[in-house]
């Protein structure tokens, strides 16, 4: 069951509304303000309703503090280099809004919109069109997400068209902490990822070519480990990214559905196992955040982001977009899935 309530209006006067799945002693809200997953609420091991969405309680929250959290993005999740990229032999310059860099989107990206919604079963439905020419990108661009949340399981199903070749690399930006939302750290979250290549990048964040394997390094959670054992290591990759935020390069092939992380929390026991048919999932440690949250401050390395997407920068790294690539071709369809299951 879906129910649908008022949560605000944004500073243009706009109704933002929230939508929440009851999925027996689990629940989890979406927003049709930036597709924002606003909770997830499910029992520890004790029985105990916990939320493990970091977030805010209104909306002035997420216009005002920042950090994307929650929030859908687009229309190209994490970085291009400088904010150049060539369309259709056609040079193309973009937002930069990050060390020189476009990053998720540009200066209003899908984040900042309000979806349209619909109701389906126990479906929910957002859907946006994104102009031809806003942020720069070519094409009108029709995006559908669908939020499903079933048997501790919420699912993201993405889809785009374009009416003219464009770029597209949609992602989630949710903040997670198996402890809690008000826990205050990741660091002994106990995470895996199923990965044997990061794309190392340059002092700016930006990929630029080339593979680094994670065996022996601080990258390495093929055998599950705390977040926070490696975190301080004297990395450069590490280094330059103040802790992880780094594209962790997944063994599947684009398209190919799979299990490829899991995080737990010895303190609540609540696991989260994580699915997508992308090639790649930017894993960040929440290393920058200071805002106040639901419950309290947001200090750093209160919640981490697995961004399922395409590699980063690969409009311009062609070794990159042989793994997935993010130009889409008019008429041709974008489609994946996200999911995260909960249990304790």
């Amino acid at each position: 069951m879906i129910t649908e309530k008022g949560f605000g209006k944004t500073q243009n006067g706009e109704e933002v509304l929230s939508f929440t799945f009851e999925d027996g002693a689990r629940s989890a809200t979406v927003l049709n303000l930036g597709g924002i997953i606003q909770s997830v609420i499910v029992p520890d091991r004790k029985g105990v309703p916990t939320d493990v969405i970091l977030g805010y309680n209104d909306v002035k929250g997420y216009q005002s503090n920042g950090g994307f959290l929650g929030a859908l993005i687009g229309r190209f999740g994490n970085r291009i280099g400088e904010g150049k990229m060539t369309v259709e032999g056609k040079a193309y310059q973009l937002y930069c809004n990050d060390r020189g860099n476009h990053l998720h989107g540009g200066k209003a990206g899908f984040d900042k919109k309000i979806w349209s919604h619909e109701i389906k079963g126990d479906e929910l439905i957002l859907s946006y069109t994104s102009p031809d020419g806003e942020e720069n990108y070519p094409g009108n661009l029709r995006v559908t997400v669908v939020y499903t949340f079933r048997d501790g399981e919420l699912k993201l199903r993405y889809r785009a068209v374009s009416d003219k070749t464009t770029v597209v690399n949609l992602t989630n930006h949710a903040y997670f902490n198996m402890n809690g939302e008000g826990d205050g750290s990741i660091l002994d979250n106990v995470m895996w990822i199923d990965c044997d290549e990061i794309t190392p990048t340059n002092a700016t964040m930006i990929p630029v070519g080339g593979f680094k394997k994670v065996a022996g390094t601080p990258f390495d959670f093929n055998t599950p480990k705390e977040i926070g054992r490696d975190i301080e290591a004297d990395d450069i990759d590490l280094k330059q990214g103040n802790g992880y935020d780094h594209c962790h390069v997944l063994k599947n092939k684009c398209g190919e559905y799979v299990r490829y992380a899991t995080v737990e929390s010895k303190k609540t026991g609540i696991k989260m196992t994580c699915y997508t048919d992308m090639p790649a999932v930017q894993f960040y440690a929440g290393n920058g955040m200071n805002q106040n949250g639901k419950t309290g401050h947001y200090g750093k390395r209160a919640g981490f982001c697995l961004e399922t997407q395409a590699i980063p920068n690969n409009v311009n790294v062609p070794e990159y977009a042989q793994r997935g690539s993010s130009y889409l071709k008019a008429g041709e369809v974008y489609e994946f899935c996200a999911a995260y299951r909960f249990e304790a």
